[in-house]
């Protein structure tokens, strides 16, 4: 019999700076009601000099135990999800994390990823929790601060524009408390590997005066036409596929959703999925005064939406990341 895995509760940290529509249209020469209306973008958290990715995390880990009700002392591993632009270059977020928070006992585990994040952190902590005796208590914390990566004068990378900073955290735990995990499914397309990328920096192209000067060092799209072309076809069909077969995992159809809990995109892209899904607007969640945030994206939504849900509700945290991964995960309030 497959042990049972909780998720406690939810954490979320939000910078106090904010960048309106307005701010982003004037630095990118879109206009304000296209970042609105087109974008879904009222405007997005932005984070100070003060907040990295680790204390951001940590402040989120810290919310979600103390809802949980969960001593730092109890957890037995502490895994990092979110952004891969951190506080250093190279350098593990997971073990800053635990020492902020305070997880004496617990061991670190670093999952940088991308806008993927939360659903496949979810699944791999399930799985640790289902198959290791010695893990009882995980924490999953991520954060983003890739608002920071942003030029607003490269037309490239435009559809990033909607990146803010944020954080958010869960305490998960095997055994018969807390919201349970059902289900998670993963597709991963490495087609798309080379898209989208900080171009400079790394061993293909080491940090020079020549990659400053060039601008490498924030996101770019290396042929927006050609990516285009090839993921219209395949994004939309890989959202809505990734969700019905989470959904038949878990033994549920989509209209057994109480909510749903995407990652942010495009306002037509998003009517297109829950249309697609058959799935109407007041059991979803818009993040149009966040933007995306990297991985943490579902966990933020759900905790924006937890006053509406009941024991039994159904909730499936869905999101894809450049690379390219769809991934869902369904769980039981």
């Amino acid at each position: 019999m497959t042990a049972r895995v909780g998720l406690l509760d939810i954490g979320v940290f939000m910078p106090a700076g904010w960048m309106p529509a307005a701010e982003i249209a004037a630095a990118s020469g879109i206009p304000e009601d296209v970042l609105i209306e087109r974008f879904g973008l009222d405007g997005k958290h932005i984070a100070g000099p003060q907040d990295h990715v680790s204390t951001m995390s940590a402040a989120a880990a810290t919310q979600a135990l103390q809802r949980a009700g969960v001593a730092a002392s109890e957890v037995d591993v502490v895994m990092y999800f979110g952004s891969m632009g951190k506080d250093y270059y190279i350098w593990s977020a997971a073990p800053k994390i635990q020492e902020l928070i305070g997880a004496r006992n617990a061991w670190a585990l670093e999952m940088s990823y991308v806008s993927c994040g939360a659903p496949v952190a979810l699944k791999v902590a399930t799985d640790m929790l289902r198959a290791d005796p010695d893990i009882e208590t995980l924490v999953i914390a991520g954060a983003c601060r890739e608002s920071h990566f942003l030029d607003y004068t490269n037309q490239r990378s435009r559809f990033m524009f909607n990146f803010g900073d944020g954080a958010a955290a869960a305490v998960l735990r095997r055994g018969d408390a807390g919201h349970e995990i059902l289900a998670s499914r993963i597709i991963s397309d490495g087609r798309f590997a080379d898209d989208v990328a900080i171009y400079g920096g790394g061993s293909r192209n080491p940090t020079s005066h020549a990659t400053v000067d060039a601008g490498m060092h924030r996101f770019d799209v290396a042929d927006p036409a050609a990516m285009k072309e090839r993921l219209d076809p395949t994004s939309g069909p890989n959202f809505v596929r990734v969700a019905r077969e989470v959904c038949a995992a878990a033994g549920i159809t989509p209209a057994d959703l109480k909510l749903l809990a995407p990652i942010h995109f495009k306002r037509s892209f998003f009517d297109w999925i829950t249309a697609e899904l058959e799935i109407p607007e007041e059991r979803t969640v818009y993040l149009r005064r966040h933007g995306h945030m990297s991985g943490i994206d579902p966990l933020v939504g759900i905790d924006m939406r937890r006053a509406d849900l009941a024991p039994g509700d159904l909730v499936m945290c869905l999101a894809a990341g450049t690379g390219y991964t769809w991934a869902a995960t369904v769980l039981k309030w």
